[in-house]
């Protein structure tokens, strides 16, 4: 039986826009799987991107609860969010967010270094092989604007996977690549699923979404639909990607 991570109860997050209420999560009942690489599919504005904030603590829900290592993140304060995001969840976006008068061993470094109970010393290390193993290390010196899209993106994954996060959290990471940097980053993601890592993708794209073992769809801020996967490997991607699509149509994609 799998294990829930995360558990969201009658989640509802709404915005106030001239003097209106908007409602883009309405009473979402969810588990995230410990393992499991999560894909959240759905139309611009369907609530996709908010669920994956206040999931992960950084935006908080206006009502419900989010339950984490036995707490509701929902009631925590912004010094123990900020902690917790630091400490047990990873972040990759869209844009990557390096600094860009910093190198790209140093903007994996810096940030980790905030975490005291770890020698720098040993981030170092651990830094150094992660740019090893992710096939980056020949840049490690550069600035940002010294490499491609991918290797900008494989840099932001390794800041978000050096503090070995619970929940590796994506939102549309490959929204900016080309389809050669999209796919080495998806093997990227897909490699660290298979050793552990529990993944949470929001995403547009089918190729990015049959890497997922667990597709949920959202429509107007609520769960219409779920596909479940097997792990991915490369040789079934052409049944999945024909899978998903069919589903995809299923639900008024």
């Amino acid at each position: 039986m799998k294990e829930a991570i995360l558990t969201a109860k009658k989640l509802c997050k709404s915005f106030a826009a001239n003097g209106v209420q908007n409602h883009v999560l309405t009473g979402i009942d969810l588990e995230v799987y410990r393992g499991d690489f999560t894909v959240v599919m759905g139309a611009s504005g369907s609530g996709k991107s908010t669920l994956l904030y206040a999931l992960s603590g950084m935006d908080r829900a206006t009502s419900g609860e989010v339950i984490y290592g036995g707490k509701d993140l929902v009631k925590l304060s912004e010094k123990e969010l900020t902690l917790l995001r630091r400490k047990d969840f990873g972040f990759v976006f869209q844009k990557m967010h390096l600094v860009s008068n910093m190198t790209m061993f140093e903007n994996v470094t810096v940030p980790a270094y905030l975490d005291k109970t770890v020698p720098a010393r040993d981030t170092d290390e651990k830094a150094q092989e992660l740019f090893k193993t992710m096939g980056i290390a020949d840049v490690m010196k550069h600035l940002p604007s010294q490499c491609s899209g991918g290797e900008q993106q494989r840099c932001a994954i390794i800041r978000a996977v050096i503090s070995k996060p619970a929940v590796l959290f994506a939102d549309e990471p490959t929204g900016a690549l080309n389809r050669r940097n999209t796919t080495e980053v998806l093997d990227l993601l897909t490699r660290l699923n298979a050793e552990g890592q529990s993944v949470f993708m929001v995403t547009h794209d089918i190729r990015a979404a049959v890497r997922g073992s667990r597709i949920i769809y959202i429509e107007d801020g609520k769960i219409s639909g779920e596909l479940t996967l097997p792990h991915y490997e490369q040789e079934s991607e052409q049944s999945r990607e024909t899978q998903v699509n069919s589903w995809l149509t299923s639900m008024h994609w």
